[in-house]
């Protein structure tokens, strides 16, 4: 398990077991790639980010990930691997979050990407210099990132 802060110093905790921290957990976060490249989400507020998002009613959360990647980036999700979770503790508020991996097939264009503005496709992750870098989301600017990154890299690539 690692701990750390993140942006907002709050104290954050991530594991690669099943279910460490919830059995039934209300948020997911979806690490994608297609065509051999990774597929972000422009968010409307945000900026650069993997899909995620909260759980709809009587939804697992295998369920709210497929939905999620393709609210917001149009793709298809052929594969979908479970990685972890991880839970942000703030002041007077915990979100816990199932982590995926998913291979995307097919991007489908659409009118309406919900809260975003629809499909980035980029080569690579920046490793170093994304902390400053504006265009990336919070999300995508704590630890969380990075170890996920190392293990996607390590078991799916």
């Amino acid at each position: 398990m690692y701990t750390f802060k993140d942006a907002y110093h709050n104290q954050v905790f991530l594991s690669f077991e099943r279910s460490p921290f919830s059995k039934t957990p209300r948020h997911v976060w979806v690490v994608c790639r297609y065509e051999g490249q990774w597929l972000l989400t422009n968010h409307s507020k945000r900026g650069l980010e993997f899909p995620g998002g909260k759980l709809e009613l009587e939804e697992t959360p295998e369920e709210a990930a497929v939905r999620e990647v393709f609210e917001e980036t149009g793709g298809e999700v052929e594969n979908l691997s479970y990685i972890g979770q991880y839970k942000v503790v703030s002041k007077g508020k915990t979100i816990i979050k199932n982590i995926y991996f998913a291979n995307v097939s097919k991007l489908v264009p659409k009118d309406d990407y919900m809260e975003t503005k629809g499909p980035v496709v980029i080569r690579e992750i920046p490793e170093q210099g994304i902390q400053k870098n504006a265009k990336y989301s919070f999300i995508m600017k704590d630890n969380v990132l990075q170890y996920v990154m190392k293990h996607v890299k390590r078991t799916f690539l």
